[in-house]
């Protein structure tokens, strides 16, 4: 690809940017062009109807006959957790006991003296059983370590870090949460859901410089992938909300942030700076950025904690739990109170996103939506259920009807530690429909998707895209998750692009390559759309625009020295 420039012109009856000679996808067709005027699509069509529009400032770009496509979307990531987990200690996903202890040790001999041991990833499955801090302590006896699992909803301490949290053989499980323990009633080292929040409060928080780092890491790593819009799914899940709504502003001050911005602001019924952060959230609004959404978590995860409310008992048991949540999960809010909520942020004109990974979950979400639309009536807020890993057949045909958002996470459907966690937890039956997206889509609701990003080890969104056609690892393999909920390439696409756009409440300007549409495209190597399903994943992204702004250039990046997979420096 060509880049020519000439002297800038004022004559706005030109064409600021001019994209020539590539695959323009339209949602009638292909094209060959388009041109970009004031941050707007103008023109889209073929290479006579688009150089009528240059004058002696455009900028023409000569694709060489690359594909140019719309901005993608993410509805659920965790920008700000993934830059500061760059930094932790990085266990790979499917790591062994053996490796992963080799890695902590490693980590811990590098760190200051007495600093805290931090960082993940570890799954039961890959471990071969439910570790303790006896491993841990092991290898590092001396300071705290505190691992999380991929989920996110587990963790994994040793001693020291359970002393310095002041917990021990006394030590109740906190509502909404467990502490594993070991046959003489100590506490083993795992903790689960809101356990573990508590074992994390005492562990040091990022300064503010590290979180404005690691968010400014992570909107670039966004952009080299083509995602030009995304929904930030828990705000203050890593250094607290005051601390990650600054560096969103400051950010956002100084341009650096060039997506649109969505954030969820946590809500629980028992912490009162939920309140006092939504309450001001307005505080933090700019161009680019709306915190206009809350997150609800009212489950856990359906893996080895069984923590996800499930209607239909778990499969397997737990060592040493014969309690109502090993059976069935725990469902973290009741509904009375669930249902009051979500139908005062409905009539306040703020979409809620729940976490609700089990079917129970999914129910209780969908229950406070159809109470919301009872008492306010049809709203625009288009509140969303998020996760949906398992969601029972009566409840898909009503979400449609009170007007609900299925929000998936395709990143999860390639084999992996986490999903045999999840096969062995439920059992094989449940698996045949893990993810029903196809359904979900045939019942007429919308489905969007999100990463969850750094629950799964990169935000690309390519390879979603792929395993929602394959539900096979990226590039295809023998195992497969689901696969009778498979859908086609057109919807997986749709998924990224309108429907996301209308989950934003943004179709009348993103999600189209169309005129008068925002220029919020992606320049990209390969037509997903006439390659082998199995290559989609290894799609490279040469060019971002957001309005018209070239926000990421791949050999640009390259020239510079710059890369996507430095981490935050």
């Amino acid at each position: 690809m060509t880049d020519r420039y000439v002297q800038h012109d004022q004559h706005d009856q030109y064409a600021d940017t001019v994209l020539l000679d590539g695959r323009v996808k339209t949602s009638s067709g292909w094209a060959e062009a388009l041109t970009v005027r004031a941050g707007v699509i103008e023109v889209v069509g073929g290479r006579e109807d688009v150089l009528r529009r240059c004058g002696p400032g455009t900028r023409v770009i000569d694709l060489d006959g690359a594909t140019v496509l719309p901005g993608l979307h993410d509805v659920h990531v965790h920008p700000i957790y993934a830059g500061v987990r760059e930094r932790r200690c990085k266990v790979p996903q499917g790591s062994t006991l053996a490796d992963t202890l080799r890695i902590v040790a490693e980590h811990a001999s590098r760190a200051a003296p007495g600093a805290w041991v931090l960082g993940g990833q570890w799954d039961t499955f890959a471990l071969g059983a439910v570790p303790d801090r006896t491993m841990l302590d092991a290898v590092v006896p001396d300071r705290p370590v505190l691992l999380e699992d991929t989920s996110g909803h587990s963790s994994w301490a040793n001693s020291a870090a359970l002393r310095v949290a002041g917990i021990g053989p006394g030590t109740p499980d906190p509502p909404g949460g467990i502490f594993e323990r070991d046959a003489a009633g100590n506490p083993s080292g795992i903790q689960r859901e809101t356990a573990a929040d508590i074992l994390a409060l005492s562990a040091p928080k990022p300064a503010d410089a590290e979180v404005e780092a690691a968010l400014e890491w992570s909107l670039g790593e966004m952009l080299s992938y083509g995602i030009t819009s995304f929904t930030e799914a828990a705000v203050g899940f890593t250094a607290g909300p005051r601390a990650e709504l600054r560096a969103y502003t400051r950010l956002a001050a100084r341009g650096a942030v060039k997506q649109r911005v969505r954030l969820c602001l946590v809500w629980s019924p028992v912490d009162p700076l939920c309140e006092e952060v939504i309450a001001n959230r307005n505080r933090y609004a700019s161009r680019r950025i709306a915190p206009d959404c809350v997150k609800v978590f009212l489950d856990g995860v359906p893996t080895d904690s069984h923590t996800a409310a499930m209607i239909a008992p778990y499969e397997n048991t737990v060592e040493g739990r014969d309690d109502e949540a090993r059976r069935h999960g725990l469902l973290a809010i009741a509904p009375a109170v669930l249902d009051q909520a979500v139908t005062r942020f409905d009539r306040m004109g703020i979409t809620v996103k729940f976490h609700a990974a089990g079917d129970a979950a999914v129910r209780a979400a969908l229950d406070a939506i159809e109470a919301a639309r009872e008492a306010n009536g049809p709203g625009p807020c288009m509140h969303n259920v998020g996760h949906c890993t398992f969601v029972a057949k009566a409840d898909i045909e009503r979400a449609a009807r009170i007007g609900a958002t299925f929000e998936v996470s395709p990143y999860l459907w390639q084999p992996s530690p986490i999903c045999s966690d999840i096969a062995a937890a439920v059992g094989p039956a449940a698996i045949e429909r893990v993810w029903p997206v196809r359904e979900m889509l045939e019942g007429r609701t919308l489905v969007v998707p999100g990463s969850d990003w750094c629950v799964v080890p990169s935000v690309n969104p390519w390879s979603a895209i792929e395993t929602l056609v394959t539900r096979q690892r990226p590039g295809g393999g023998a195992e497969s998750f689901g696969p009778s909920q498979a859908i086609t390439l057109d919807q997986a696409f749709d998924l990224f692009t309108v429907n996301s756009a209308r989950q934003e409440g943004m179709a009348h300007r993103v999600g189209r390559i169309e005129p008068g549409m925002l220029a919020d495209v992606v320049v990209v190597d390969r037509n997903p759309f006439a390659v082998p399903i199995t290559q989609v994943h290894a799609t490279e992204v040469k060019m971002t625009f957001v309005e018209g702004e070239l926000v990421f250039d791949a050999d640009a990046d390259a020239d510079s020295g710059k890369g996507a997979a430095g981490g935050p420096s």
